[in-house]
């Protein structure tokens, strides 16, 4: 293993003697140290330790200065990860980060054992199974989470609002997340909920509108699209689904480290759907590739943006295959919305505002990306403050049980009742 080790370092001093400035030279320096550390583990440290267990240790150090997003997994990990954009694998059903080292829930997956047990997002995850999770990787965290179904697994959580720790008892089940959920309301308008992008959001998303317009005899008069609570996920899923509601123009584009624009994903008039009024619910839970949906349909004045502020990850990751069977995911650019906005750290602000918390409760302090340890800053130069919208203005509203699909619909219905008086006049 040592030999390996050396050998490599050896090839990469060489490279570096030959081609690298002083600057990377030392980079060769440390990797003799590197080096000289592991050679003294193996042979002297009081107990046997694997040297790829060291050099996975080593990987994971060099990654940890990083931002929260760019993360070492090992070859089980990397395996689940891959199953995850499928929408099939075995654990509680939680979307997590790490907060000030902390273990903290972005979102509960809808209809998963983690809501039904009553996790809510800005929870703190103290304890999983009684081991303290102060100074718990991420991957590792999950990889206790996870596991046949039927275990129970026992949280130890910490919420705002309450005085002291408390416990509670999650059982593992098969969590199979169906990406796109809809239902016809009122008989007319069709409610279409997209709770994560996987591998076949955007086909299924079309074929629920498709049988919405059925469902209301061809007589669809708006649509409710709901990605609240949506961590993100693929982004060519999110990109075709903001292409089925736009014909034209640029959706998303990524720009990396050198400032140029990687990548620039453009509408199609092909398949595009009809022309109906549209409302787009956000929150604080809504992130990455919800972002980037909210923010093209924002931009192009497609539709209005109704809820609170969203989560605010703007940045890209590129999945890297190793040849161990583990992989990397590395942060390799950002997003920026049609007119040039960056979500990072700023999110989607809503065109109209409107509280997920009833009256008289106490507003809650939603984790968000500007507050994970690490991320990083929105861009220079950032544009943060969208085209006002014509035909409604940002208003403050706050309503009781499920106050953000009441009011979205609402405004809906009075879309039609506007545009009608428009037309009689």
């Amino acid at each position: 293993m040592i030999k390996k080790f050396v050998t490599m370092v050896f090839l990469i001093g060489f490279v570096f003697s030959t081609t690298a400035q002083a600057k990377e030279s030392k980079v060769f320096e440390k990797l003799e140290s590197l080096s000289k550390v592991l050679s003294y583990i193996e042979t002297n440290y009081i107990e046997p330790v694997e040297g790829d267990k060291l050099l996975d240790s080593a990987i994971k150090g060099m990654l940890a200065d990083l931002d929260p997003h760019t993360v070492y997994m090992p070859p089980e990990v990397f395996r689940e990860m891959k199953v995850d954009t499928k929408g099939e694998f075995g654990g509680l059903g939680i979307e997590i980060v790490l907060k000030d080292d902390v273990l903290t829930v972005i979102t509960p997956i809808e209809d998963t054992p983690a809501e039904k047990a009553g996790i809510k997002a800005g929870d703190r995850i103290l304890k999983i199974d009684g081991t303290v999770t102060k100074g718990m990787t991420l991957l590792d965290a999950v990889k206790k989470m996870r596991g046949p179904r039927g275990g129970k697994v026992i949280l130890t959580i910490g919420r705002d609002g309450e005085k002291n720790p408390f416990d509670i008892a999650v059982r593992r089940d098969t969590i199979r997340i169906r990406s796109v959920d809809s239902e016809l309301v009122d008989d007319f308008y069709g409610y279409v909920r997209i709770k994560s992008f996987q591998e076949k959001t955007g086909r299924d998303l079309k074929r629920h509108v498709k049988r919405l317009n059925q469902k209301s005899g061809g007589k669809l008069k708006g649509i409710l699209l709901d990605l609240r609570n949506n961590p993100g996920g693929l982004l060519d899923q999110a990109v075709r689904t903001a292409d089925l509601f736009l014909d034209e123009g640029v959706i998303v584009s990524t720009m990396g480290r050198k400032g140029s624009f990687q990548e620039v994903e453009m509408a199609h008039k092909e398949g595009t759907q009809p022309d109906l009024p549209m409302i787009t619910l956000v929150n604080e839970g809504s992130a990455s590739a919800s972002e980037v949906v909210a923010g093209a349909l924002q931009d192009h004045n497609r539709s209005i943006i109704l809820g609170a502020e969203t989560f605010g990850k703007g940045s890209v990751q590129s999945i890297i295959d190793l040849e161990d069977g583990s992989g990397l995911k590395l942060t390799i650019a950002h997003y920026y919305t049609p007119k040039g906005r960056s979500i990072q750290a700023l999110g989607i602000k809503p065109d109209i505002y409107v509280s997920s918390v009833p009256p008289k409760k106490t507003e809650v302090h939603y984790l968000r990306e500007q507050d994970l340890e690490g991320h990083f800053e929105t861009p220079k130069g950032t544009k943060t403050e969208p085209k006002k919208n014509k035909l409604f203005k940002g208003r403050i509203v706050d309503l009781k049980e499920d106050i953000q699909l009441r009011r979205a619909l609402e405004y809906l219905k009075t879309w039609e009742v506007f545009r009608d008086r428009v037309a009689k006049s």
